[in-house]
C-alpha cells in the first residue's frame, strides 16, 4: 500500500487508514480485533479513533473505541502504526462530554485532562496526531493552540489537526498560530465522497496551498454509496437502521442523506461503477484519493468481510475514461450535501 505525507509534518502514513467509530458497538470487541489485524496486514499501519467513539455517543461506552485499539495496540512495537485520536470540544451537538462529563471545550485545561485520559485508554505514552473533533467558536484560537502546544512540548502528542472544520476556522487557526508561534494544524478531516461535497473548494483551496492534508471520513456517504439503501432498504444492523429509532439528530442525518436525490446520484453512480467493473464501494474510496490534497482517506467496518472492497481502492489507479465519466455525473446530479 501507498504512503503520504500529512500536511509538512514528518508523519508518514497508508493512504488508507482504519476508522473505528464503530468499535465497541457495532462491532464488538473481537470483531474489532480482527478488523485490524487484517487491516495492519493489508498494509494499513494508521488508526483514527476519538474519546467518544462508538458512535451514536453513549455515556455508558465512550471511550471504549480507545480501549479496544489500545488492547489491540499492546505488545506491538509502538512506532509500527500511528495513532490518531480526537478531543470533542462542543461535540457537534451530540452530547455533553460523557467521557470526561459536564460542558466543556477546547481549553487548555480540558485539553491537557482529554489527552491524559485518552493515553492510558490508548496504553500508550504518546499520538501521534491528535485532533480537535468540534470547533469551539466560544474560545479564540490561541487559547486552544496553546493548550495543544502545551501537550505537543510535554511529548504527548506529535502533531495536531482538527476535524468538522471550515476554510474560514482553518485558515484563522493558521494565521493565529503563524502570529504566536504555536504549532499549527497539519490535517483537517472532514467528511467527503462523491456524494458528499462538505470540504467545498474554498476548504480545499486553504488545504492545497497551505499543504494541509484533507483526511476524509465516510467515503461511502455513511455508506449510501456502496448502494445497499437502493429501493428504501434499509438493512438490519446498517447506520440508517439503527439511526431511524435514535435521537431527532440521527433522525435529521437519515433524511439529509437518504433522500431522493442523493439516492439518484447513487444510481448513476453505480452504473459508472458497473460499466468500469468495480464494485462501488471500491470506486468510491479510489476516488478520493485522486485529489491531491488527501493525505489518507479512512475506511471503516463492522466485519473483517466488509474491509475486501474497501482496501482493493489503495491498488486501483483509475482511467481517465473513468474519472471523466465520474466528472459528468458530478456536473449533472445536485448533491444535496453541501
Amino acid at each position: 500500500m501507498k504512503s503520504r505525507r500529512l500536511g509538512r509534518s514528518a508523519l508518514v502514513v497508508s493512504e488508507l487508514g482504519l476508522g473505528t467509530m464503530t468499535f465497541g458497538s457495532m462491532a464488538d470487541e473481537a470483531q474489532s480485533l480482527a478488523i485490524m489485524d487484517r487491516a495492519l496486514e493489508a498494509g494499513i499501519d494508521f488508526f483514527d479513533t476519538a474519546e467518544i467513539y462508538p458512535v451514536p455517543p453513549d455515556p455508558k461506552y465512550a471511550g471504549r473505541s480507545e480501549e479496544i485499539l489500545g488492547k489491540w495496540l499492546s505488545g506491538r512495537q509502538r512506532d509500527s502504526v500511528f495513532i490518531a485520536t480526537k478531543i470533542a470540544g462542543p461535540g457537534g451537538g451530540w452530547f455533553q462530554a460523557p467521557v470526561r462529563g459536564g460542558k466543556v471545550g477546547l481549553d487548555r485545561h480540558s485539553i491537557e485532562s482529554a489527552v491524559e485520559l485518552s493515553l492510558r485508554r490508548l496504553g500508550t505514552d504518546y499520538i501521534d496526531l491528535y485532533q480537535t473533533h468540534w470547533s469551539d467558536r466560544g474560545l479564540p484560537f490561541e487559547e486552544t493552540l496553546e493548550g495543544l502546544a502545551r501537550v505537543v512540548d510535554a511529548g504527548k502528542v506529535r502533531v495536531i489537526g482538527c476535524s468538522n472544520e471550515s476554510a474560514y476556522g482553518l485558515t484563522k487557526s493558521l494565521w493565529a498560530a503563524d502570529v504566536g508561534g504555536y504549532p499549527r494544524f497539519e490535517t483537517v478531516q472532514n467528511g467527503f465522497s462523491f456524494l458528499d461535497r462538505r470540504a467545498g473548494e474554498d476548504l480545499r483551496e486553504v488545504c492545497r496551498s497551505e499543504r494541509i492534508s484533507l483526511l476524509p471520513y465516510s467515503p461511502l456517504a455513511a455508506g449510501v454509496l456502496s448502494g445497499k439503501y437502493q429501493g428504501g432498504a434499509r438493512p438490519p444492523g446498517a447506520r440508517f437502521s439503527l439511526y431511524e429509532t435514535d435521537t431527532p439528530r440521527t433522525q435529521a442525518l437519515t433524511r439529509r442523506f437518504l433522500s431522493e436525490k442523493t439516492l439518484a446520484a447513487t444510481a448513476r453512480f453505480m452504473q459508472v461503477a458497473s460499466e468500469a467493473g468495480l464494485p462501488p464501494v471500491t470506486l468510491a474510496i479510489a476516488w478520493t484519493l485522486t485529489c491531491e490534497f488527501v493525505g489518507s482517506t479512512l475506511i471503516g467496518a463492522t466485519s473483517v468481510d466488509q474491509l475486501t472492497e474497501s482496501l482493493a481502492a489503495a491498488d486501483l489507479k483509475l482511467s481517465d475514461e473513468v474519472r471523466q465519466a465520474c466528472d459528468r455525473v458530478a456536473r449533472e446530479i445536485p448533491y444535496p450535501i453541501g
